[in-house]
């Protein structure tokens, strides 16, 4: 099985978490980059799964994530690597959320993450969903993304958990989890 990423972070937490053989687009020599222009984290899923299955004819695992900030609309959403533009870093792209949401009242925001298995004539979805908010600075120096700045009910980052701590209550955990017991029950897995 085929993981539709050439993010090595969200590779090895797969790996991880999904407990199965799964091969990279690296280790398949395949070098594409799938434009994320969907309006939902399932369809951007969709889309990269379907596109590595039509390149290789192997069942493929993709996912989408991101930061949905309430009092922003939900914003950045589908848009979360991407708000500033492509070269932006993921601090800069996290400083920039922490202001925008200093000036609102409300840091409420949640973590949605979709993983969709396509082998062709299979669509399988696993959905995982966190609550917190948005911190007022940027802690901890474990994960990447908007690890730093997405504070769970707990009072911690997720940037502050170890990489077991946050596998085991992390949205891409939850989806991953989710999409497992659902591709057992399809006997697919």
């Amino acid at each position: 099985m085929i993981i539709a990423t050439n993010n090595q972070n969200k590779l090895k937490e797969l790996k991880e978490i999904l407990n199965i053989d799964l091969k990279s687009l690296k280790d398949k020599n395949i070098e594409i980059d799938v434009e994320e222009n969907g309006t939902t984290f399932y369809e951007n899923a969709y889309k990269k799964a379907k596109e590595i299955y039509e390149l290789t004819k192997e069942a493929t695992i993709a996912d989408d994530s991101g930061l949905c900030i309430k009092a922003l609309d939900d914003f950045p959403g589908v848009l979360t690597h991407r708000f500033l533009g492509e070269n932006k870093t993921d601090e800069e792209r996290n400083l920039a959320l922490i202001e925008k949401t200093n000036e609102k009242d409300d840091r409420t925001a949640k973590v949605i993450c979709n993983l969709v298995y396509y082998d062709g004539k299979n669509i399988i979805v696993g959905e995982g969903v966190i609550n917190g908010k948005i911190a007022t600075s940027p802690r901890g120096d474990n994960g990447f993304g908007f690890d730093p700045i997405f504070e769970l009910t707990t009072g911690k980052t997720l940037a502050e958990l170890s990489k077991e701590q946050k596998n085991s209550v992390s949205a891409r955990f939850l989806a991953a989890k989710d999409l497992k017991e659902r591709l057992m029950r399809e006997g697919l897995i």
